[in-house]
């Protein structure tokens, strides 16, 4: 029988310990009937007019042709012309796909929406997924939905069955937030590699310097995320009275982002084991040599935003010598795991390229944490001004005497610590209280896009 084991009393974790609950579907089909559920699909034109991915979309598709439960399937589209969007229509159309909407981001009708909110101050300007993400919540909460789904658009093994189980957990059993888990293999062969060896042995390396320092509000946090098994999955949905209060990084660091914000936000979630069957997307390169793109770009910003989250949120204070200590308590840890890994692949007969993956921890993800850090430590022109101030005893004569110089240093690090920030949106909250307009104007672009793209 599978595990069963409930490990966080704030995180339940569903496992799939039979071939099917044939209640499932009806249970949410009757929860629609007075709870809206919507789904959130963002995508670029690529994912659908490359002929190398279009067969991946059309499963996705005929697989959402009869979700009946959802009242609304809104695709986030970008880097597209009218063309594209009309040709998206088409695959739906074909394939049957029900109450879609076509969220055109380049479009006349979004582009004035996304003006409207730069105009106030929101800094929306840069387009990018996370920008695509957040207006897509804004659509779903305005078309009135109570749980909100979100998957990607490059799922090679998506089915039905896995969207019923990512949804149940909030539209029929009442949790704010659900996130899905499931093993990445493929060819035999482990994947996730940012999750297995970046981020699981920074969090355990992280767990150890806390545990011998007692810093227990720091170590709530980074026991709640490693609670989960698959803390960089995309696939999740919210309650909406949760999505509202909720802010979203606009860079790699999202998916950790989010569950930081869960973390911060909601009394209840739910982890869910979503397919037995290896789960297989598309995978991003190294660029080992490439700090700007890749898997390298990938856990800089995953590194980055959980670090200054701690700082920032938690009150953690970091230093060189902090970033140095916990590098190496990092190689230790991924050392370790690796020898864990080839021993699992060898117990269940997969292949497992050792070296490969020590020279992946050695050469890629510990000059991830030590770019991250500097990042995080580089000074500005004020820290910068600060310092040399800390070092020019004539003009600190007077707090030097009077004892306050460990203060001023312990100021300038502090300054140092909060310069760099994760890119994040705010939440739609507080864009509905500084613009109490802003859900009629989308309603009246939704409209427009239907009409447009039918």
């Amino acid at each position: 029988m599978s595990n069963f084991a409930q490990k966080h009393t704030k995180i339940s974790t569903l496992y799939l310990l039979s071939e099917d609950n044939p209640n499932m579907e009806q249970e949410l089909l009757q929860h629609s009937k007075w709870k809206k559920a919507v789904l959130i699909i963002p995508l670029l034109a690529s994912e659908f007019t490359d002929p190398e991915n279009r067969p991946v979309f059309e499963n996705i598709a005929s697989q959402l042709s009869d979700a009946s439960y959802l009242s609304q399937i809104i695709f986030g589209l970008d880097r597209a012309g009218i063309d594209d969007a009309r040709e998206l229509a088409s695959i739906l159309n074909q394939y049957n796909v029900q109450n879609y909407l076509i969220q055109n981001n380049d479009g006349p009708g979004f582009t004035s929406i996304y003006q409207e909110l730069s105009d106030a101050g929101f800094g929306l300007e840069e387009p990018g997924k996370g920008r695509n993400m957040f207006m897509s919540f804004g659509i779903a909460l305005a078309l009135g939905a109570q749980s909100i789904g979100l998957v990607d658009a490059d799922i090679r093994t998506f089915s039905r069955d896995q969207l019923d189980r990512l949804f149940y957990p909030v539209q029929v059993l009442g949790y704010q937030f659900s996130k899905a888990y499931y093993a990445r293999i493929k060819d035999q062969q482990f994947y996730g590699r940012v999750k297995r060896l970046l981020l699981d042995p920074l969090l355990i390396a992280l767990k150890r310097k806390f545990t011998d320092t007692q810093e227990e509000k720091v170590l709530r946090l980074v026991d709640f995320l490693l609670t989960f098994n698959y803390q960089l999955s995309g696939e999740v949905v919210f309650d909406s009275q949760l999505l509202k209060r909720m802010q979203f990084a606009t860079n790699w660091g999202v998916e950790i982002f989010t569950l930081i914000e869960v973390y911060r936000k909601a009394t209840n979630s739910a982890q869910v084991e979503i397919s037995r069957e290896p789960f297989d997307h598309k995978h991003q390169p190294v660029s080992a040599d490439d700090q700007s793109t890749g898997l390298y770009k990938m856990g800089i910003d995953i590194v980055t935003t959980l670090l200054s989250a701690l700082v920032i949120e938690e009150g953690l204070v970091i230093s060189e010598h902090f970033i140095r200590d916990l590098t190496t308590t990092y190689l230790s840890v991924a050392d370790d795991l690796i020898k864990m890994y080839a021993d699992n692949a060898a117990f269940s007969g997969l292949v497992y390229d050792t070296n490969k993956e020590e020279e992946m921890v050695d050469n890629v993800f510990k000059n991830v944490i030590l770019f991250a850090g500097d990042l995080l430590l580089a000074p500005s022109f004020m820290t910068h001004r600060f310092s040399s101030y800390v070092t020019a005893y004539e003009e600190f004569k007077p707090f030097i005497d009077a004892g306050l110089l460990p203060v001023i240093e312990k100021t300038a690090q502090s300054i140092r610590t909060e310069l760099y920030e994760t890119p994040r949106t705010v939440s739609w909250e507080r864009v509905i209280r500084k613009l109490p307009n802003i859900i009629n104007d989308i309603i009246d672009v939704v409209e427009g896009e239907k009409k447009l793209y039918r």
